[in-house]
């Protein structure tokens, strides 16, 4: 039905398109059905208490300033406070290479606002996160991908991708969403090789990369880029910007993230954001501050790796008794989810209609592939229902999936 709006909307809102996610969300909130699909946090280890007394203690102490407006850079404790992190884990940086982001989804459509112009084209994995194919769409931007297995990104297939001349390279090294695998190190130090040879930057996105539950931390990839670089000095000027966000290690209802980047990319993602919000929340920035300064977050993210861990357990164990054996999913070895492969025959879509009935639900895999394909795919979130609710969920999915498979073996 056309409407006087129509004819008044940018050319840019064609390539608009409501997360397939979002969507689902809205009828699997419905308290009677079990859901794998949302990536959402255990409620159950958001520190409510220690927000309480950082809210009371920042309005007591620093009321007004809390209240008031702020520079578009962020809170210089926090971007202090941010460095200081990263430097434990190899990259030497200040805070004048840290922007505080309004969660890491913002630092993927300034990113785009910065660097995509219509029919650039991207290189991603196949799959890839969903949220970031849906900021860069609306900048016009085209894919060119590479397949994944268990060890992450194929970086034998990389050097033929990178021929076409990318704009940039986007990767999600750490229990990757949606599959949940780990890029491995040596794929890592081929993929930096790689973008360097042919002079293209990598978007590292990492909001899992201490969610880790079994076998040994890997260096992430903007560490890495550091270290073949040789590169001593305190102003970083590698080939990697890294993101991350407070939504895994605090709450998600912060909605509070940040890039690590050059200065130079730091002061045009600065003046996007002006243009955007002119600042990131003041308020929540003092009190995610307030929170995390004194190694809170390090002595609560072992809480978050026993509980989502435990999880991840019950769920693969769940997997194992009730799905069908022509049923295949990933092993991942820390985050937030796995990912479920159906044989051939099956659409994930489908299988999701039964699942409802069932009341249970997850998300088909195929809105995670940009340049099509994945069908017969699927995310599984494990972090966010209790293992009662995951042993009851995965028995209703198995019995889906058992019928499922069984028309077609009776045919």
């Amino acid at each position: 039905m056309q409407t006087p709006w129509d004819h008044r909307y940018a050319q840019r809102t064609q390539r608009m398109a409501s997360s397939a996610i979002r969507e689902l969300l809205k009828y699997t909130e419905k308290p009677d059905i079990i859901s794998f699909a949302g990536g959402l946090p255990a409620p159950e280890v958001f520190p409510v208490e220690e927000f309480r007394v950082a809210c009371d203690r920042v309005l007591r102490e620093n009321g007004a300033q809390a209240l008031q407006y702020s520079t578009t850079e962020g809170l210089r404790p926090l971007r202090e406070m941010i460095a200081r992190h990263s430097s434990r884990y190899g990259i030497e940086i200040t805070s004048e290479n840290v922007l505080i982001t309004a969660s890491s989804q913002q630092a993927l459509d300034l990113l785009g606002k910065i660097l995509i112009n219509p029919g650039d084209n991207i290189l991603v994995e196949s799959p890839s996160y969903l949220g970031a194919l849906q900021a860069w769409n609306l900048y016009g931007a085209q894919y060119i991908t590479v397949p994944m297995d268990e060890d992450g990104m194929v970086t034998d297939a990389l050097e033929e991708a990178l021929r076409a001349g990318p704009k940039f390279i986007y990767v999600l090294p750490n229990f990757q969403n949606p599959t949940g695998v780990t890029l491995s190190l040596e794929r890592r130090h081929a993929l930096i090789e790689l973008a360097d040879r042919y002079g293209v930057p990598i978007i590292e996105d990492d909001p899992y990369g201490q969610l880790r539950y079994e076998g040994q931390h890997l260096p992430s990839v903007v560490v890495l880029d550091s270290q073949y670089r040789d590169d001593c000095t305190h102003s970083y000027r590698g080939n990697v910007i890294y993101l991350s966000t407070f939504s895994k290690l605090l709450a998600p209802g912060l909605r509070l993230g940040w890039v690590i980047a050059p200065e130079e990319v730091i002061r045009k993602l600065v003046v996007a954001k002006q243009a955007a919000d002119l600042h990131t929340s003041t308020f929540t920035q003092m009190i995610a501050y307030e929170v995390s300064r004194g190694g809170f977050i390090d002595r609560h993210v072992p809480l978050i790796r026993e509980v989502y861990g435990h999880r991840r357990d019950v769920m693969l164990a769940a997997m194992d008794r009730y799905f069908p054996p022509e049923v295949d999913w990933t092993q991942p070895k820390g985050g937030l989810f796995l990912w479920g492969i159906l044989p051939k025959y099956l659409d994930a879509a489908d299988v999701l209609e039964a699942a409802v009935e069932k009341k249970v639900a997850f998300v088909p895999g195929e809105p995670f592939h940009p340049t099509g394909g994945g069908k017969n795919t699927m995310r599984i979130n494990f972090s966010n229902a209790t293992p009662e609710k995951i042993e009851e969920g995965i028995f209703r999915l198995g019995k889906v999936l058992a019928e499922k498979v069984g028309k077609k073996v009776a045919v």
